[in-house]
């Protein structure tokens, strides 16, 4: 039975400037998948989704693109987009492709044409030429005015690029090159499955991957033909990399693969992505990520640092990658450090709720995974889900996931904006409003808030005012941030690697509990100081590592975290077919 809830809720309690940013003060933080309006599909089942993304700057604001959105969007410091609906672009094509060249845009999708504007907000292009029908395509301006087009996506082809001629509207210029090909039988990640241990297709290529999703980066004189693997709907969905001193190669291949990797967490992958750099001249990596849950293209998008060490070596910083952290322009060292450090407070705590809809229980909006969620038995008023943080903690931010349980909307037509209200309490009767959405008019799927200072409570409740898209209140995870104001977790004093001696593609990691640690996360990488990979454990003192690339040594260690904070961990030495304890030392300057 649904429990009634009082209304005046929603007029007592402390002032609403106190508690929130709504005093003019931007937010310093953000929390992935980003919260942008993303469009429900145009066929059944009814399931929002935005994949393929680019980002680029043009004439001071970011332009956002992104596969089946129906448009796309600018900001002026991506914390506030504004959509825009165009005209004449087949903006219903996969893999938007996007290029700034002086003072025009131009854009491409797959198995399109070329298309230009001058004037992206007033949303009007015009084609300019027909380079021939491509999967996945990305155009690259060099520094020098020469114009390239890659492109591929298939199971057992190429990543091939051609040039093309920016004087006579960007047609071909004579015959295609290849670039690059997949490797799965010794490239681990590039493998299929959640685990990158392959899994049953139908069809001819049960257990090939996609090799898709090319992007081309410069820096410092070398070419980063970046590419993406195994498949949209895996959690292991990455990244990869190529490097040449040309545009056209010969490319050779990265060893320290995927460069951009993010298999486990509240969200996972993070590939068929985007590289650019920010107004201050540092780089971010756009990324697809996945929920595919109700279809495997019911996805998201997600935003992380990225960056070229000493040696050139490109990576994204995924680590902890879906916890607040910076925007662009708010920390100094981004591609290595920009966490707010503030840990999620709600994880397995007791969850309470107006009502139940069948399986889908309180527990699964605090279990951190995106794929389960909560679901009233109505959209009506009132519906609430409350979370004990089992005592008075520190809340920095939080994060409201909502869900679109036996939805029915299709497209952008309807009004499809939330309105809610978080409260929060130190006993569990006497409530005061923490954050006021209750008049809220925009679409905020995975709204993030970010509190003008903290405020300390054990209770939070959600309660819905308005729920759009024509299903019950449902919401995948009210993620609260901050801290538990207790002791971090001890460090991992001992841990083993062990090579597959059969399989140089698998490892497996365990190690002796921390004190207070409720989760983990393995570091790996080729050097001591380079372990910018990772695996996110929450569960148990082991992992197994599917995603190594055969011929390649490695380095290992383990943090512990809690939700008071984390404890940086030692390194091991991974050969590649032999078993080695760990040997501890320090890493002081990782991360």
């Amino acid at each position: 039975m649904k429990q009634a809830i009082p209304l005046l809720i929603l007029s007592w309690g402390i002032p609403i400037s106190t508690a929130l940013g709504q005093t003019g003060r931007k937010a310093r933080t953000f929390c992935n998948p980003i919260n942008i309006d993303y469009r429900f599909s145009l066929d059944k089942p009814s399931r929002r989704e935005a994949a393929d993304p680019v980002i680029v700057l043009y004439k001071g604001d970011y332009y956002l693109f992104a596969s089946k959105s129906g448009g796309y969007w600018y900001s002026g410091d991506m914390r506030d987009w504004t959509f825009v609906e165009p005209q004449g672009l087949p903006i219903e094509n996969y893999a938007p492709a996007v290029m700034v060249s002086g003072d025009t845009l131009y854009y491409m999708a797959g198995m399109t044409a070329i298309y230009s504007t001058d004037h992206p907000k007033r949303g009007a292009w015009r084609e300019v030429s027909k380079p021939g029908d491509v999967g996945d395509p990305d155009l690259f301006r060099d520094d020098d005015g020469r114009v390239y087009l890659y492109h591929g996506c298939s199971h057992d082809g190429p990543i091939e690029g051609m040039e093309l001629d920016p004087a006579n509207e960007l047609r071909v210029l004579g015959k295609p090159f290849v670039c690059l090909y997949g490797d799965y039988a010794h490239r681990g990640w590039e493998r299929i499955g959640d685990d990158n241990l392959g899994a049953m297709r139908s069809g001819k290529h049960e257990d090939a991957p996609w090799i898709e999703g090319p992007w081309m980066t410069k820096h410092v004189g070398t070419y980063y033909l970046q590419y993406a693997a195994p498949g949209t709907e895996f959690k292991t969905y990455a990244d990869g990399v190529f490097t040449s001193k040309s545009p056209r190669g010969p490319f050779t291949y990265a060893p320290y693969n995927p460069f951009s990797f993010k298999p486990r967490g509240f969200i996972t992958g993070a590939g068929h992505s985007c590289t650019f750099q920010d107004k201050q001249g540092r780089y971010w990596h756009v990324v697809t990520m996945g929920i595919t849950d109700k279809h495997a293209f019911e996805r998201r998008l997600g935003l992380f640092p990225a960056g070229f060490d000493k040696d050139g070596q490109l990576h994204a910083n995924t680590y902890l990658g879906d916890y607040p952290q910076f925007f662009p322009g708010e920390a100094k060292d981004p591609e290595n450090a920009n966490l707010a450090n503030w840990m999620p407070l709600s994880y397995r705590k007791t969850g309470q709720a107006s009502s139940t809809l069948g399986r889908y229980s309180a527990q699964n909006a605090v279990d951190e995974d995106v794929k389960t969620y909560w679901s009233a038995q109505t959209a009506d008023p009132g519906e609430w889900l409350m979370i004990d943080l089992a005592k008075r903690c520190k809340i920095q931010a939080i994060q409201t996931n909502f869900a679109e349980h036996a939805s029915t909307a299709l497209g952008r037509k309807q009004p499809l904006f939330h309105q809610y209200v978080i409260e929060i309490s130190n006993d569990g009767r006497q409530w005061s409003i923490l954050i006021d959405k209750s008049k809220n008019r925009r679409d905020v799927p995975h709204d993030y808030v970010e509190l003008a200072a903290p405020s300390m409570a054990r209770f939070v409740r959600l309660t819905n005012v308005r729920f759009p898209g024509g299903g019950p209140f449902s919401v995948r995870e009210l993620r609260v941030f901050g801290s538990a104001l207790g002791p971090k977790p001890g460090r991992v004093s001992h841990f083993e690697v062990t090579r597959d001696e059969n399989d140089e593609r698998n490892a497996r990691v365990a190690w002796r509990g921390a004190k207070d640690a409720t989760g983990y996360v393995v570091r790996y990488g080729i050097a001591p100081a380079k372990l910018y990979n990772n695996y996110q454990v929450l569960d148990g003192t082991s992992v197994d590592i599917h995603s190594l690339d055969a011929g390649q040594d490695y380095y290992f260690t383990v943090d512990a975290f809690n939700d008071s904070g984390i404890t940086r961990g030692t390194v091991a030495t991974a050969t590649r077919s032999r078993r080695i304890p760990a040997k501890p030392a320090s890493l002081t300057t990782v991360h």
